[in-house]
Formats: C-alpha cells, sequence, structure tokens
C-alpha cells in the first residue's frame, strides 16, 4: 500500500529538525573551544616572530587595530616591556605559485625583522614549501634586516636585481614573500607612531 505524500514530508522534516538540534547543541558546546584553539594558535604564531625577552604581557590582550591603506583593519599585536613598546607583531600577504602566502612578521620598535613565518601557505611541496622553516631556513635569514638594510630598491629577488636568493625551480614563491614582507616594513614605517603610542 503506497502512503501518502504528506507522511514522507513529515518523516523528512522531523529528520531535518533533528539533525539541526544536534547541531546546534554541537556548536554551542564546542564554539568556546574552537575559540580558545584559535587564540593558542595566534599566540604560538606570535611566539615564533616576537622573543619573549622583549615583553612582560600578553600580545593578544593588548593588540590594536590599525586601518591600511585599503582600508582593512589590520590586528597589531603589541610587545611591551615596563610601559614601552618593544615590537609589534601583525598578518601580511603575498601571493605564491599557489596562491595566497600569509605570514606573520615581527618587527622591533626601530623597525629591525624580529621573524617572519607563514602561517598559511599553498605552495607546491619540495620547491615553494621551503618558507616553511621545517623545510628551510631560508625564512630564518630575514631576521634582523630592516627597511634599509639592504635599501628598498634591493627587496627583490636576485632575479629580479634584488639581494634575496630564490629557490632552485621556484621564484614565484619568494618573489611573493620578498615583496610582502617590504610591503610590510613599509605599512610599519607609515603607521610607527600609532603602533608605539601607548594609550
Amino acid at each position: 500500500m503506497k502512503r501518502p505524500t504528506w507522511i514522507h514530508a513529515v518523516v523528512l522534516g522531523a529528520f531535518c529538525t533533528g539533525f539541526g538540534i544536534i547541531l546546534a547543541t554541537t556548536n554551542v558546546f564546542t564554539a568556546d573551544q574552537i575559540a580558545q584553539r584559535a587564540v593558542e594558535d595566534m599566540q604560538n604564531s606570535l611566539a615564533q616572530v616576537v622573543p619573549a625577552a622583549i615583553h612582560d604581557n600578553s600580545l593578544v590582550k593588548d593588540a590594536i587595530t590599525v586601518k591600511n591603506d585599503a582600508g582593512k583593519d589590520i590586528t597589531i599585536y603589541r610587545a611591551m616591556k615596563d610601559g614601552k613598546v618593544t615590537g609589534v607583531a601583525y598578518e601580511i600577504d603575498g601571493t605564491g605559485y599557489g596562491g595566497q602566502i600569509r605570514l606573520m612578521l615581527g618587527v622591533d620598535a626601530a623597525g629591525n625583522i624580529l621573524g617572519v613565518r607563514a602561517t598559511e601557505y599553498h605552495e607546491t611541496p619540495g620547491l615553494g614549501d621551503k618558507i616553511d622553516p621545517a623545510k628551510s631556513d631560508w625564512i630564518t635569514r630575514f631576521t634582523g634586516l630592516s627597511l634599509g638594510r639592504p635599501p628598498v630598491d634591493k627587496w627583490k629577488v636576485k632575479k629580479d636585481g634584488g639581494d634575496f636568493d630564490q629557490f632552485s625551480g621556484a621564484t614565484i614563491t619568494p618573489r611573493g614573500v620578498v615583496a610582502a614582507i617590504r610591503a610590510g616594513l613599509e605599512f610599519f614605517a607609515a603607521h610607527k607612531a600609532q603602533f608605539l603610542e601607548v594609550r
């Protein structure tokens, strides 16, 4: 005997409602854990580019927001010691062979790079993924450099007349990272007073 269509609709509706309740309940109970994991991931990234010796505060708690030239809000994580800003860290974007690369850049109060780490990338294993310090020390070589060291016009890969090595068989990724870091340093120079202001 064939069941009426409305019975199928009721059963489907009950199933969807039940599944929706389960999803909503799961979301309520896991939202805090997900948020906590995000904070822990951010603190881990910050620890790689801002030495613990230069701050006695929580970089996450003392963050400020600054608009970049495109009007986008950028979170600035400020390292402070004895009431003074000793450095900052913020995310910058570059473009590699595999698409967007997100980097965390740490800069001291004088504009020198404290560290750079890739936080997200989609580069080819064995080539572009050499921006990961577990694969190569290439990205660690930026530590101690600044916008004037090397000169601004040398903030390019060697293939383009600059001072920075590219990877064997992969130029696009290092080119994008070097350009992103240079832009990140220019952003610091343009907003230095705001970054270092103690509120």
